[in-house]
C-alpha cells in the first residue's frame, strides 16, 4: 500500500453511516469533502476500502457529487483486489456495483448485484446494509413496472430501518411505497404515507426526499386532473432538489411532469377557447348580438403555456442528456411529441415518438416503448381522421394504428401498469371506432378491458378518452338491418343457399380487413378456400387484394 493513501478508520465510517440514517446530509456531505483526498489516494488493499465505496454510494444517491465518482471508486477493485476481500466488505463493494448499474438503467444487472448482497442475509449482522439492498432492488423492479414485488421489497427495507430506529431513513423507503401505492390506484393510502413521511423528515435538511414528496404531490393531483395544483407541487419539487444540485436528474424529471402539466391546462384553456368561439358563431347565426369572452386574453395564456412547456422540456433534455439516461430522454421525446400532436404537427409527432421508442428499445424498457407506440396510434387516427396522406392502399393509416394500439398492449401487458395498460386497450378500442373500421362492437372487448384496468385510477386525459370510446361503443352498436331481418325470420322469397351467400358477403370482407387484408389468414381463420374467399370478395365489390 502506498503510504499516500489516507487512513479509513472506523471511526469515519461510523459519522458518515449515522449522518446518513439520521439524514444529516449537509453534515454528512461536508464531512466527505473535507476527506476529499481519500479519493483520490484510495487503494483497494487499504483497510475499510471496500466499506467506503459502499457508503460513497449511498451518499450520491442522496445528492453528493455524480454516479460517476463510484464508478471511478469500483474501478479500482480487480478481480484479484475483490477475491482477497472479507465477505463483508464485499458485499459492500457489490452493493455500490449494484447502485452503478442502477443508475445506468441496467435493472437486470442492478438486481443481480443487490441479490447477491441479501442471498447472504444469514451470514451478515448488517441490518443497515441489507436494508439499503431491499429498497434498492424495490426501486429497480419499480422502474421494470413490477410494482406488486417492488412493495414487497420496499415494505421489507424500510422495516429493517425502523427496527434499528432509524425513523428518517425509513421515511425515504416510505416515499417508494407511497409511490407504489398510487401506481397501484390506491391514492388515499399514497397521500396518508407521505404526509407520514413529510413529518418525519420534518427537522432534516434532506432537500431530494423533499422534492421527492412534492414531486409526488404533484403526480397524483396531475393524475385527478387537479393541473394547477399539480404545477405548484412540480415547482416546489424542483426548487428543493436545486438547494442540492440545480443540474440533478430529478430536476429534469419533474420539468418534464410540469410540461406535461402545464399542456394539460392548455388543453383546457383550447377547448373554452374553441367553445366560446362556437358560441359566438351560433349567436351571430342568429342575429344576435355575440357575447365576447376574454379571448384574448385566453389565447395570449395559451401561447405562454406551450413556450414555457417547451422551454422546460428543453431544459430537462439537457440535463438527461448530462447523464445518459435513457427513460427519461424517451419521456421528454414523447411530451414534444404530444404537444406537436396537439398542435397538428403528425411528422413531427411521430417523429417525436419514434426517437422514444429508440430510447426504450436500448435499455428494453416496456414502459416507455408503450407510450412510444400509443402515441404512433394517436397519430395514424388524426390521418384517418383528417384523411392525411396519398397511399397506394386504402385504410394503411387505420391499420397502422390498430398494429401500434396492439403493439402497445403487448409491451404494457410485461409490466403492472394498470394505467398503461388501460390506455393502451382504450386507443385499441378508438381505433376500432375509427372511420375506416367503425367497427364498435368488436370494441366493446377493449371498452371492459380499459374499464377492468381504469378501477380506482383517475388518470389524467384518460378519463375523456375512455368517455370517448363508451359514447362510441354505445352508440355505434348498430346491427345490419339484414342480420335484424333475417334475426326476426323475415327472409322474403329467398333460398336458404341465398341467404348464405349473402351472409358471407357480409362477414368475409370484414375478416378480410381484420385479418390485414391476407386471403390465407381469412381462409385459416373460417377454414374454407383462399379460391372462395376471393370469390366472395369479388362478388361484394372489394378491391382484388395484392397477390401474396
Amino acid at each position: 500500500m502506498s503510504q499516500s493513501a489516507r487512513e479509513i478508520t472506523p471511526e469515519f465510517l461510523a459519522h458518515l453511516k449515522d449522518d446518513l440514517v439520521c439524514r444529516r446530509v449537509e453534515r454528512g456531505m461536508a464531512r466527505l469533502d473535507r476527506a476529499s483526498d481519500v479519493f483520490s489516494s484510495l487503494e483497494p488493499r487499504q483497510e475499510n476500502a471496500a466499506r467506503l465505496v459502499g457508503f460513497v454510494a449511498q451518499w450520491v444517491d442522496v445528492g453528493y457529487q455524480r454516479p460517476a465518482l463510484v464508478k471511478l471508486l469500483v474501478a479500482r477493485f480487480s478481480k484479484a483486489h475483490r477475491g482477497r476481500l472479507p465477505l463483508q466488505d464485499y458485499l459492500y463493494l457489490r452493493l455500490a456495483e449494484g447502485m452503478i448499474a442502477m443508475t445506468e438503467e441496467a435493472t437486470d444487472q442492478a438486481i443481480q448485484h443487490l441479490d447477491f448482497v441479501l442471498s447472504l442475509e444469514e451470514q451478515t449482522d448488517d441490518a443497515e446494509l441489507l436494508s439499503i439492498a431491499n429498497f434498492w432492488k424495490g426501486r429497480c423492479l419499480r422502474m421494470k413496472g413490477e410494482y406488486d414485488v417492488a412493495l414487497a421489497y420496499a415494505v421489507k427495507g424500510r422495516k429493517l430501518a425502523q427496527e434499528l430506529g432509524h425513523e428518517a431513513m425509513a421515511a425515504v423507503m416510505l416515499v417508494l411505497e407511497s409511490w407504489l401505492c398510487f401506481q397501484k390506484g390506491n391514492s388515499h393510502e399514497a397521500l396518508r404515507i407521505l404526509k407520514q413521511a413529510e413529518a418525519a423528515l420534518r427537522d432534516t435538511d434532506d432537500y431530494l426526499t423533499f422534492g421527492n414528496i412534492q414531486s409526488s404531490y404533484g403526480r397524483i393531483a396531475r393524475r385527478q386532473g387537479r393541473y394547477q395544483h399539480a404545477v405548484e407541487h412540480f415547482s416546489a419539487a424542483i426548487a428543493s432538489y436545486r438547494k442540492r444540485d440545480p443540474r440533478h436528474r430529478n430536476v429534469a424529471r419533474t420539468l418534464n411532469n410540469l410540461a406535461s402539466a402545464k399542456r394539460r391546462i392548455a388543453l383546457q384553456l383550447r377547448r373554452k377557447i374553441d367553445a366560446d368561439a362556437a358560441r359566438s358563431r351560433k349567436a351571430a347565426s342568429r342575429g344576435a348580438e355575440a357575447r365576447r369572452a376574454n379571448r384574448p386574453q385566453d389565447r395570449t395564456r395559451f401561447a405562454q403555456l406551450r413556450r414555457e412547456a417547451l422551454a422546460e422540456l428543453d431544459e430537462a433534455a439537457a440535463i438527461y442528456q448530462e447523464y445518459r439516461n435513457h427513460h427519461g430522454l424517451g419521456s421528454v421525446h414523447l411530451n414534444y411529441g404530444y404537444l406537436h400532436l396537439d398542435n397538428g404537427d403528425l411528422e413531427l409527432a411521430e417523429a417525436e415518438s419514434k426517437t422514444a421508442f429508440h430510447f426504450g428499445e436500448q435499455k428494453g424498457d416496456y414502459i416507455l416503448m408503450a407510450r412510444a407506440r400509443l402515441l404512433d396510434c394517436m397519430v395514424e387516427n388524426a390521418r384517418v381522421d383528417e384523411e392525411i396522406g396519398e397511399v397506394a392502399e386504402p385504410g394503411a393509416h387505420a391499420r397502422q394504428a390498430q398494429d401500434c394500439a396492439r403493439e402497445a398492449i403487448e409491451f404494457a401487458g410485461h409490466t403492472q401498469n394498470r394505467r398503461l395498460l388501460a390506455d393502451a386497450h382504450i386507443w385499441h378500442g378508438l381505433t376500432l371506432c375509427n372511420r375506416f373500421f367503425d367497427d364498435p362492437d368488436s370494441a366493446r372487448a377493449s371498452y371492459d378491458q380499459a374499464l377492468n384496468f381504469s378501477k380506482g385510477i383517475h388518470s389524467d386525459g384518460a378519463w375523456d378518452d375512455l368517455e370517448t370510446l363508451r359514447s362510441r361503443v354505445v352508440r355505434g352498436g348498430r346491427v345490419n338491418p339484414l342480420l335484424r331481418a333475417w334475426s326476426q325470420g323475415s327472409i322474403g322469397d329467398k333460398t336458404f343457399q341465398q341467404i348464405t351467400e349473402e351472409f358471407a358477403e357480409l362477414i368475409i370482407p370484414k375478416v378480410w380487413e381484420r385479418e390485414a387484408r391476407k386471403i390465407s389468414r381469412v381462409a385459416t381463420r373460417l377454414s374454407m378456400s383462399p379460391k372462395k374467399v376471393r370469390r366472395i370478395l369479388g362478388r361484394a365489390g372489394r378491391r382484388k387484394p395484392k397477390a401474396e
